[in-house]
């Protein structure tokens, strides 16, 4: 399945108690911009990534968002302790091992921060 470069994601809101609320707000709005940030991830606009990402081999399709607890073959991850405790932070499996982290960092920020 190749390697990816799994991004962990928190904001202050996020980390205080009763954050996990604020952590599904932001992957409600990370899933309606799935492909940009697919584009994003990836150096090659997508191409590289349309061979990891498969839905096999605890990966997620390339074509459709999902999440998850503890959920190792979805786009995105929330860790089991991070549910229990309901604050924390999540985990974007879609980044590309080859992925620019300024590229990943800045369509995050402009996804789930500044609503762009």
């Amino acid at each position: 399945n190749g390697a990816g470069c799994h991004c962990n994601i928190s904001t202050l809101e996020m980390r205080q108690p009763g954050g996990l609320e604020k952590i599904y707000e932001a992957i409600e709005k990370m899933g309606g911009k799935h492909d940009e940030h697919i584009y994003d991830y990836d150096p090659t606009g997508g191409e590289d990534n349309k061979r990891r990402l498969t839905g096999l081999h605890e990966t997620a399709s390339i074509d459709k968002f999902n999440y998850g607890v503890a959920h190792r073959g979805a786009s995105i991850r929330i860790p089991r302790q991070v549910a229990a405790d309901g604050h924390g932070y999540f985990e974007d499996r879609r980044p590309s091992s080859n992925a620019d982290p300024y590229v990943v960092t800045d369509r995050i920020v402009r996804t789930i921060c500044l609503d762009q």
